[in-house]
Order: C-alpha cells, then structure tokens, then sequence
C-alpha cells in the first residue's frame, strides 16, 4: 500500500475515532442513561460515571503495567554517548540555583556537559555567574555576558559585534566542560536556543534542567538507558517531585498532585510510547532530532502571534509529530521548586492551561502516528473540564439541594478511590490527602482553564522569578466569578426548591454528616502527620537521594 494511502487511512482512521469517543461520551452525558436508582432519584449510578470510572481503572492499570516494566529495566548503559545538561535560569533564588548546581556536580555520568543560560544579562542577574563559578569550579569553566541574543541585538552593539558574539558563544559551550551565559533577556524559550543552538551536533543526547531543581545523581544515565534501549524514543522525562515540599499546605498538596500526575498518568502514557507533555525539570532528547526542529520550535506561533510559553511541552510535541515515541521513567528524579503562595501557584497553573490547550490542537494532528490511546486520553482529557463546568452549573442551578451536596460527596469519593490506589502504588500513607485537591481543582483550576482559554496569547514567563517574586492579582478574578456564580445557584436552588420531604430530609443530614466526618478525618490526619512539619526546610525533613 503506497505511504501516502496509508497514511490519509490512518488520519480518517483515528479522526473517526476522536468522534466516536467525544460522542460516545457526550450522548452519555446528555441523555443521563442511568443503570440503577433509588425512588424519586436520590442515589443513581448511570453510564456517564461508568465511562469516568472504567477510564480511571484503565489508566491505572497500564500505569501499574508500566512501573512493573520500569522494575525490570536493568540493562547497563552505553557510556561512550555524549550528553549536554543545559540549565535554563531566571533571577533565581540563590539558595535554589546552589542547590541545583552541587546536583549537577554529583551526577554520576562521565564527561557530562553543562550549559547554564541566564535570562537577562543586566547587574542584577550577574550574582547566577559568581554562583556558578564558586560551585563548579573556576578552572574548568568558562563564560561570557553576551549583550545581545540570536535573535536581537542589545543596546549599543554592532554588526561586527554580534558576528563575534555569536562565535564566542559557540566556542564557549563547544570547548569547556561547564559554560555559563548571560544573555539580553527574550523568555525562557530564548535561553533554551541558545543552549541548543550553540551545542550544535556536537553531543549524542541533551538534558534538560530548570535552575531550582536538585537532580538524583543516576537521572542521567536512567534516562539516557531509555534512549539507547528503543531507537523508536525521541525523548524521555523523569519522576519530578517536590523540593519544597513541606513549606506550605498549598506545596505539600501540589507534592501528592505532582506524583499522581507522573506516576499514574504519564506513566499510563508511557506504556503506550506517548508522554505528552516531558516536563522542563528533568527531560532528555535525542539531540539529531532536536535540532531538526530547533528553528521550527522556537518560532512557533498561534493565532499571528509568537508563541512564548508552553517550551517543553511544544518541544515534546514536535518529537512526536516526527512519529518518535515519547517515555517516562520513575527510575530518574529529581527534586523542584513549587509556588507556595496561592496568587503565585494560580498564575502558574493559568499559564500551563494555556499551553495546554495550546499544544492540544497541535498534537491532534498527529494522532494518526501514535498509539490510539494517545487520541482517547487526549479527547477525555480535553474536553472532561467543559463536561465538569457544564455539570455543576447544571446542579447549582436547576438541582436541588440534596442532588449539590451528592456532587460534593461523589467528587471526594472519587478523590479518596485515586488517593488509596496512589497510596499501594507509592507505599505512603501521605498520598490519601490526594483527594484534598480535588477542592483546589473544582474552586480554582476550572475558572482557570477558562481564564487561560479567554487570555491564551497573552505571553511572559507566567510566574516570577524566585529571587523577586511578584504578587499578580489577575489570576483571582476569574475564580471570584466563578465562587460568585456557584453562591448564586446555591442560593438560588436553595430559595426556589418546595418543601423538603421526609426521605429527602434524612439523605440531607445523611450526606451532611457524612461530608463533615470525611473533612474531620482528613483535617485530624492533616494536623498529625503534615501540619507538624510545614514551614520547616526542606533540608530538615530530609531528602532520599540529595545532600542539599
């Protein structure tokens, strides 16, 4: 069968397929088929949840599947490969760029290269290169205060100064172990082109690091064993887990999302050959396929306008719209820094939903050369939070009051089912407060994802640097909507409901009761075994694979 013919089969193929499962799931939704009830419908379980609910089972299992597989992956790797480790950094907190540095110098891997690119090149940013200097050692790095970038000139330069510029940079990262930059600031995507750029051909493999993140000493050589086992795998990203972890409620709780997220979910992925998202903290690329769409990655646009957040999931996206694989491994991780204060994790949440749903039309049209799980979990992942918006205006509005407090229990319910599979699969009691997120995403991720949909091109870094930070109050805008709109149905259905029945009454107090007891459990077991521990430094609650 001739390529092409195969090929537009494929397209039909998967395209059909992406509509028979949006509208498998939207006729369950809109007809509410239910397969048991009670009288009047107080308790009722339809083929809307059992789709939500086989779904969560599948992605557990292959997720399971997955980890089993990765236990058994011994083979011992090539070490005559060549690996870069290029660090992007932005006014970074000295304390964090310390610690990520002293990683990297305990990464057990010969011969590795390390480029560290700064954004910003001004006096401010100059103390990232005494930092450097003073952890990797003088004598066997090099540097240079570039005034401009690739792709823009800095203030005062020439034709003739740029040329050289470019050439130093070049001879810098090519010719030393450890290379520092500080260039004219364009965004992190900028800083990652010149690491890349300047690199060239001239290595195997490229790491990928954010400066606030502590590396395990084996992350490069688990990674680079992936790489060498399949040549089908373009890229391969690592276990990301929390630095700050006990810092604050809102890093302990992102801590258990971050494990949740990488070890059900992209693992799940994983199993499949396609990771859609390789995380910026901990990632590794064959380096012949990144520089085949260097150019093309970094100027992507969107609706006219260039695109500049969303790099590494644009960068995993690019090496599966070649038709490569895309993995996860548990056996690499490493530790990162997370927003500890709400205004700033919503900003950051805001900005991953916008290339989210960015890179989501980017990678449909590559369904067609992957795994036909990659175009089910895409479609129930994309379009579940409309279904979910839908769903409670639906209950706050033109419920009842029992069918409101019957949503808040099912949505826990759901919760504590993942938590308690999450706390088998890690071995860790820690992981039942999983299901504490699920108020964070019902009361602030929904609104956002809408937020990011309606400012989609608006561009920046999203969070500030960890040096300064800088209080946005943008972000809680849409989540003042969203709590006022969810008050005014529930006062609403509360006023305009007739008279409560006997039975109705008793499943109220019920599920009442119920509903405080789960809040009274997970607040007692809060205080005992997180609460005692939250404010402390990380260094202090001791970390299993870093002295930092």
């Amino acid at each position: 069968m001739p390529v092409s013919l195969s090929t537009a089969l494929r397209v039909v193929g998967t395209s059909l397929f992406a509509l028979a499962v949006l509208g498998g799931i939207l006729a369950a939704y809109v007809t509410g088929y239910q397969f048991i009830h009670t009288e009047k419908h107080y308790l009722s379980f339809g083929l809307y949840g059992a789709i939500l609910g086989l779904h969560l089972f599948i992605q557990s299992l292959f997720a399971f599947l997955e980890h089993r597989r990765m236990r058994g992956e011994g083979q011992p790797v090539r070490l005559g490969r060549s690996v870069a480790l290029c660090i992007a950094a932005y006014q970074e907190d000295p304390d964090y760029l310390k610690k990520c540095l002293r990683s990297v110098k305990r990464i057990a891997f010969p011969d590795l290269k390390v480029v560290m690119v700064v954004d910003g090149n001004g006096p401010d940013d100059t103390y990232m290169l005494d930092i450097f200097h003073d952890v990797m050692g003088s004598d066997r790095s090099g540097s240079y205060v570039w005034r401009s970038n690739f792709h823009e000139w800095g203030e005062g330069e020439t034709e003739a100064g740029l040329r050289e510029g470019l050439a130093r940079v070049q001879a810098l990262v090519r010719g030393n172990t450890y290379s520092c930059i500080l260039q004219k600031w364009g965004g992190k995507r900028e800083v990652m082109y010149t690491a890349f750029r300047a690199l060239g051909d001239s290595v195997d493999y490229v790491q990928v690091c954010d400066s606030d993140t502590v590396l395990d000493p084996a992350c490069t050589a688990e990674m680079l064993r992936i790489l060498e086992a399949d040549p089908r795998v373009g890229g391969v990203g690592g276990d990301v887990q929390i630095l700050n972890k006990y810092e604050s409620w809102l890093s302990f709780l992102s801590s258990v999302r971050y494990w949740m997220a990488f070890n059900v979910e992209r693992a799940c992925q994983s199993y499949f050959g396609c990771v859609q998202c390789i995380s910026g903290p901990l990632g590794m690329y064959r380096n012949a396929l990144l520089q085949q769409f260097l150019e093309d990655w970094y100027h992507q646009t969107f609706l006219g306008s260039k695109c500049s957040f969303g790099d590494d999931r644009h960068l995993t996206n690019r090496v599966l719209s070649l038709g490569y694989q895309t993995k996860y491994t548990a056996r690499s991780k490493c530790l990162t820094e997370t927003p500890t204060r709400y205004l700033r994790w919503l900003n950051q949440q805001t900005r991953w939903s916008k290339s989210y749903f960015r890179e989501w039309l980017y990678n449909a049209l590559w369904f067609h050369k992957h795994h036909l799980w990659m175009t089910y979990e895409s479609v129930v992942t994309g379009f579940f939070p409309f279904f979910l918006i839908a769903t409670v205006i639906q209950l706050f509005y033109r419920g009842r009051v029992w069918n409101i407090l019957l949503f808040l229990l099912t949505v826990q319910l759901v919760g504590v089912i993942k938590a308690t599979y999450a706390c088998f699969l890690r071995g860790s009691a820690e992981m039942i407060f999983m299901s504490l997120y699920a108020l964070l995403y019902m009361s602030s991720l929904l609104p956002a994802k809408l937020f990011a949909i309606a400012t989609i091109n608006k561009s920046g870094w999203g969070t500030s640097g960890r040096r300064t930070v800088v209080v946005n109050f943008v972000g809680l805008l849409p989540v003042s909507v969203w709590v006022a709109v969810l008050l005014g149905g529930l006062a609403y259905t509360a006023y305009s409901q007739d008279l409560f029945s006997e039975t109705e009454v008793a499943f109220l107090i019920s599920g009442a009761i119920l509903y405080a007891c789960y809040w009274v459990a997970l607040f007692t077991l809060y205080l005992a075994i997180v609460a005692r521990r939250c404010g402390k430094r990380q260094e202090q609650c001791g970390l299993a694979f870093a002295e930092v």
